[in-house]
């Protein structure tokens, strides 16, 4: 008979649940897909060189985890509104509370349980998406990975239930012991104040000056170091409480004093809303407001670490190929690239050692990025050129210089560098090497690629040395060790921005019953619809602004700690991505909030089956 009531109770309010479902849901998917990236034992024995990663996808799954409670939390408070005169009215008609526990504890553990299994399917097909945009974003190749993961099922499966069954116990405890009449009357009343206008002043200052603090730390974080970043943490959460509890309600009430902007529409009442609910709320918008900026930045980092690869792999060689005896089959290849430039030089192996005519570097001067300490003890790279005539003079300055240009097995030997008869009269086996610099690097990468592969491949799969003077390696080298950051950064980013404002929409939700009843009396006397939209949409529109605003500035100043510290020496650099998927998940979440708020608190007899839980 629970069983049954429980599920009726799904089963009459599916549109809300609908809702409901859709966000525990992509909570579950994302969850599952961190899991099982981290905890694929087959997977990791094939790829060892992905340990990094594996850490990385870790503590992602532990923030999520943070996040995921939170994200619960106000699920669980709209769950628990939606339902609560429904369980007034059964205990009202004599239900026994310990009935009415088994009920509350039922109906929460099935819902997580479906947003759980059906969550875990999908991340299955996410983690085979997922999982092919790593692979592709970090140019390897992986063997043994499968998209399911037992592990990852059964730790995703026990988080989420022990985290259902602790909101079941709480929902089933609070309504038990709150008073039938309370529950029926929740939230009726406003919230009200009164402040001390002297408290309220400072609290406004303390708010600002706090965050300038914080931001100033970041921005000299070379200077303060960790100190830097402990100040700003505390300093920017209290600066953020502040503004939303002191700052954004006396702009409100400011607002309210002009007699002209008052009385347009229904600005007053639309300001009243915000004025009994911004309390409620501050806790909430300072948290998102916090997260917000953290996940815009970790979008922006990421991004900031992809773009750094490759200006990283060009500090490092100015050359983009090197070709060992290139055929003419891989020299016509190598020549498609159309390059800008194109260096070959010659030498000869004679078992002890390697022989480089002089001649070839007068041609075509080789060149070399040294790193190079400045005066304020920062590094920069200095740019050299090595000529024939140079080397001839100056034998040690080409010492080890040239060692990566040798075919693989001989590249451990001595390297001398002769003129023209010396290494006519030298016997030993006569090679080539040709440097190609092409006009964009990113563009050609994957013909690069390839070329790559099939010189270590004649070479006996091996290529010489670490192959520093050929930037496609130096690239995969860097890509390897900082893609996993670039992917974490981006997904988790995208995930955090979803689930905080499936929170914000959560809690505007949960009040929707008790505004119903001012909508309906608006309506009645006389308040045209099209108005009671309007509000709808500028109240909702100050919830949704006032910590995205915030968020976007926090994370402008915090992109200075990458900056001052050299991590990133163009953070802002393609910032405009980051604040287009940041827009586009925002929005969308505004018009369904706005759309799911209006279903309630306007459509009569909709407004009052919420009321009482049917």
């Amino acid at each position: 008979m629970l069983w049954k009531l429980a599920l009726g109770g799904i089963k009459s309010r599916l549109k809300d649940y609908v809702v409901l479902f859709s966000g525990l849901t992509i909570s579950a998917a994302i969850f599952y897909m961190f899991q099982s990236l981290a905890s694929n034992p087959e997977f990791l024995k094939a790829n060892s060189t992905l340990g990094m990663i594996v850490f990385i996808f870790y503590f992602g799954s532990v923030l999520l985890g943070i996040i995921t409670l939170v994200y619960i939390l106000y699920a669980n408070s709209f769950l628990l509104t939606m339902r609560q005169h429904a369980y007034a009215m059964f205990m009202m008609l004599g239900a026994k509370s310990r009935k009415i526990a088994q009920l509350i504890f039922i109906e929460t553990v099935a819902v997580g349980l479906i947003a759980t299994v059906v969550g875990s399917a999908i991340g299955v097909g996410l983690t085979q998406i997922i999982s092919q945009v790593l692979v592709k974003q970090m140019d390897i190749s992986i063997t043994k990975f499968s998209p399911w993961s037992t592990n990852a099922a059964i730790v995703t499966g026990v988080f989420f239930l022990v985290l259902f069954a602790i909101a079941a116990l709480y929902n089933a405890g609070k309504l038990v012991k709150t008073p039938v009449l309370n529950l029926l009357n929740q939230d009726k009343t406003p919230t009200r104040f009164k402040r001390n206008p002297v408290l309220w002043g400072i609290e406004v200052v303390a708010g600002l000056g706090l965050l300038a603090i914080g931001y100033l730390s970041m921005a000299n974080l070379n200077t303060l170091q960790l100190l830097g970043i402990g100040i700003a943490l505390v300093t920017i959460v209290l600066g953020s409480y502040f503004v939303f509890d002191a700052f954004f309600l006396m702009i409100i009430q400011l607002l309210r004093r002009n007699t002209k902007f008052r009385l347009t529409g229904l600005h007053s009442f639309t300001l009243g809303q915000l004025s009994f609910r911004i309390r409620d709320f501050t806790r909430l918008l300072s948290m998102v407001s916090i997260v917000f900026a953290l996940a815009l930045g970790a979008i922006t980092v990421g991004l900031g670490f992809h773009d750094q690869i490759q200006s990283m792999a060009a500090q490092v060689s100015p050359y983009d190929l090197v070709l060992h005896d290139p055929t003419s089959k891989t020299a016509s290849q190598a020549d498609a690239l159309k390059p800008t430039s194109v260096s070959t030089y010659r030498y000869k192996v004679d078992g002890k050692t390697i022989y480089f005519l002089a001649d070839d570097f007068n041609k075509a001067p080789y060149k070399m990025f040294n790193p190079k300490q400045n005066a304020d003890g920062s590094f920069s790279v200095q740019k050299q050129t090595y000529t024939g005539t140079e080397m001839l003079k100056k034998p040690d300055s080409y010492t080890g210089t040239l060692r990566g240009l040798a075919v693989a097995g001989a590249d451990s030997a001595p390297i001398k560098v002769v003129d023209a008869a010396t290494y006519a009269k030298t016997a030993g086996q006569a090679h080539t090497v040709s440097l190609y610099v092409t006009k964009d690097f990113m563009a050609s990468k994957d013909k690069l690629k390839a070329l790559v592969a099939a010189d270590a491949a004649r070479q006996g799969g091996k290529v010489a040395t670490m192959d520093m003077n050929q930037k496609y390696s130096v690239y995969a080298l860097y890509n390897s060790m900082m893609s996993g950051f670039e992917f974490m950064g981006l997904f988790l980013g995208i995930a955090f921005l979803a689930m905080l404002a499936s929170c914000l929409m959560f809690k505007i939700l949960s009040s929707a019953a008790s505004d119903a009843l001012r909508y309906q009396m608006l309506e009645k006397i006389g308040t045209r619809r099209s108005l009671l939209k309007r509000s709808i949409r500028q109240e909702i529109g100050v919830l949704f602004l006032l910590p995205g605003v915030l968020g976007i500035i926090h994370m402008l100043f915090g992109l200075q700690m990458f900056k001052v510290t050299d991590l990133l020496p163009q953070p802002y650099h393609n910032i405009w991505l980051p604040f287009l998927i940041f827009l586009v998940l925002y929005v969308l979440y505004y018009f369904l909030t706005v759309q799911l708020y209006s279903g309630i608190v306007l459509q009569g007899r909709g407004a009052e089956d919420f009321q009482r839980g049917e």
